[in-house]
C-alpha cells in the first residue's frame, strides 16, 4: 500500500476514533484541512503526493502520541502544569513508547506540535514556548561509517535477490531509501559496457520520486555485483513494475535482522546498521 492510499485511512481511523475525545478530533481534522492546503500550494501540486502523505502520516502518529500524553484532555483546555508535565516527562525519559523506550525524536513533537500549528489551533502554543524556554533547538550529528568489510558481512547472510539488489544498489549509487523504494523497472538502462563482454545499467531518478529539494539526475551503476542482480531481479519484471515489492518497513527489517545476524556494525560507536549509513 503506498502513503497515498494509507494517509486517507489513518487520518479517518483517527478521526473517528471515540477514544479521542470530540474536542481534539473537531482541532486534529481542521489541522488536516489546512496542512494538506499548505503542502500543495508550497510544492505546487495540483494533488497529494507520495511526500505529502509522508508528513501526514507522521502527524497522525504524533497527535495519538500527544493525546495519550496528556490522557486524552481536549488541548483547548491544556494549563501550563499539563505541559510542563509531559515535557519533564519526555526529557527525563519518564514518557516512554510503546517498545518501553524513552522517546528519541522530542524535537519533532517540540517543533511540529508544541510550538507549531496544532497547539496554535487550541491557543497554547505561546505557553508552549514559555514551558520549553530552555530547550535547544540544535544538535550536531554524529557522523557515522559503514566501511566495505561490515557491507560485506551484511550480504553475505541474504539470499533473496531483491534484497541483494536493494543492498548493492543503495551501496554503489548512495540514495535515499525511500527513493529507491519507488524505483520501477522503466527507471533501469540497460546500456554495453566499455568492456564488449559485459553489460551496464544508467539509473533514472525522476523528480517525483526524489526528495524536494533535489533535482532529477541519473547514475551509473559502478559495480559488477550491482547490474549481475539488477540482470536476475529485472527480467522478470514489466516496465511499470515496482523493482523491490516491499516498504520501507520491510526494508529496515530485513536489514536489521542481516546485521545483527552477520555483525555488522558502523563506525565509529558500532551502533546497528540503517539505511541512512548507506549513503
Amino acid at each position: 500500500m503506498t502513503l497515498k492510499e494509507a494517509y486517507p485511512r489513518r487520518k479517518q481511523a483517527l478521526l473517528v476514533d471515540e477514544k479521542v475525545c470530540p474536542a481534539n478530533r473537531k482541532l486534529f481534522k481542521k489541522f488536516f484541512e489546512f496542512e494538506e492546503y499548505k503542502l500543495q500550494r508550497q510544492n505546487q501540486l495540483p494533488q497529494l503526493d507520495e511526500g505529502c502523505c509522508k508528513t501526514l502520516c507522521v502527524y497522525v502518529i504524533r497527535f495519538r502520541n500527544v493525546n495519550t500524553w496528556f490522557n486524552n484532555k481536549p488541548w483547548v483546555k491544556l494549563t501550563r502544569a499539563d505541559i510542563q508535565r509531559v515535557y519533564d516527562g519526555l526529557e527525563s525519559g519518564a514518557i516512554r513508547n510503546a517498545n518501553g523506550k524513552p522517546f528519541k525524536d522530542v524535537r519533532s513533537y517540540y517543533n511540529k506540535v508544541f510550538k507549531a500549528k496544532p497547539f496554535a489551533l487550541a491557543g497554547k502554543a505561546v505557553l508552549a514556548r514559555e514551558v520549553l524556554e530552555f530547550f535547544k533547538d540544535h544538535q550536531t550529528p554524529e557522523v557515522r561509517f559503514l566501511d566495505e568489510a561490515n557491507f560485506r558481512k551484511i550480504i553475505s547472510v541474504l539470499s533473496s535477490p531483491q534484497q541483494l539488489f536493494l543492498c548493492w544498489l543503495a551501496w554503489d549509487i548512495g540514495e535515499n531509501i525511500n527513493t529507491l523504494l519507488l524505483l520501477q523497472k522503466r527507471d533501469f538502462m540497460r546500456e554495453p559496457s566499455r568492456d564488449p563482454t559485459g553489460f551496464e545499467y544508467l539509473v533514472n531518478l525522476p523528480k517525483e520520486k526524489l526528495k524536494r529539494s533535489r533535482t532529477s539526475r541519473s547514475e551509473p551503476i559502478m559495480h559488477v555485483d550491482t547490474s549481475r542482480y539488477a540482470e536476475i531481479v529485472l527480467k522478470e519484471l514489466q516496465e511499470d513494475d515496482l523493482i523491490f515489492p516491499f516498504g520501507h518497513r520491510q526494508a529496515l527489517k530485513f536489514l536489521q535482522h542481516a546485521a545483527r545476524r552477520s555483525g555488522a556494525v558502523v563506525s565509529p560507536r558500532s551502533s546497528l546498521v540503517r539505511w541512512k549509513d548507506f549513503r
